[in-house]
């Protein structure tokens, strides 16, 4: 009853040696790499706070989410336990669900939802719970099965890129899709290539998927965001903004609503 629970339970092993820097942290580097998630999602609440006022507050799920997925990826690799496994695993799943649910446009809803977003998304809750339920009947095979999740995103992405006429918009998407495909680069070499990386002594390319794929997860984030007020809300006008100053790029991108400003002015 309680082997999944055990140190050492879980068959998925990554490249990086095993309670070499620490006797109770079984990954050290892959554990701590963790960071950003527990970082950045309290700063992305508070400056989301207008669009969860005047869009959506359901963006506040997500970060929570993000903050989740950092928590069970720090505890599977500090453990290597199956129950961390299956926790890291799931709760990347769910946040796949919550920015589909919230994020896919109305106009590729099949017919039956009849552009309720509302339908759509109990939809993607249940084909959720009921893909949980084969991750835990399956678990050697979720994490080659969550990577193709990023597949139909990753194109989706470009898509509405093509569609956008802003092109501060279109260099964060770029720079996105960049940090993915080099994310998912990271993953797959530490997966597939251990011995080449070792005899490097670099075992440490699954700590850099961490630190790629939560940059890429939470920059697609913001773009869906955008992209989603523009489709469904143009009269909110977004705006794409960056942290801390706004005239530079490489800084933490989010979204802000204009009629805010003209509602805080006339207030005024």
């Amino acid at each position: 009853m309680w082997q999944p629970l055990e140190p050492g339970s879980s068959p998925v092993d990554w490249c990086e040696g095993n309670y070499l820097i620490s006797p109770v942290i079984a990954e050290f580097v892959n554990t701590f790499s963790n960071v950003l998630f527990f970082l950045l999602p309290p700063l992305l609440m508070h400056l989301f706070r207008e669009y969860a006022r005047f869009v959506n507050p359901g963006i506040n799920v997500i970060w929570v989410l993000l903050i989740v997925v950092g928590f069970s990826s720090a505890y599977f690799h500090a453990t290597l336990s199956l129950i961390g496994q299956l926790l890291d695993e799931l709760a990347i799943l769910w946040v796949f669900m919550a920015a589909f649910a919230m994020f896919f446009p109305r106009r590729f809803f099949p017919h039956f939802f009849q552009n309720d977003r509302k339908l759509f998304s109990l939809a993607a809750i249940v084909m959720t719970i009921f893909a949980t339920g084969l991750a835990i009947l399956h678990p050697a095979v979720n994490a080659f099965a969550l990577m193709t999740l990023g597949i139909p995103a990753f194109f989706l992405l470009i898509h509405e890129l093509k569609r956008c006429p802003c092109w501060r918009v279109y260099r964060l998407g770029v720079r996105c899709a960049a940090v993915w495909l080099l994310a998912v680069t990271c993953w797959l070499n530490d997966r597939l290539l251990c011995d080449t990386w070792l005899s490097l002594n670099f075992p440490y390319l699954h700590a850099l998927w961490h630190v790629l794929i939560f940059i890429a997860s939470y920059t697609a984030c913001v773009l869906f965001a955008y992209f989603a007020v523009q489709e469904e809300r143009p009269e909110q006008t977004p705006m794409l903004r960056y942290w801390p100053r706004d005239d530079f790029e490489l800084g933490i991108p989010y979204v802000s609503i204009r009629c805010y400003y003209k509602n805080h002015k006339n207030e005024i």
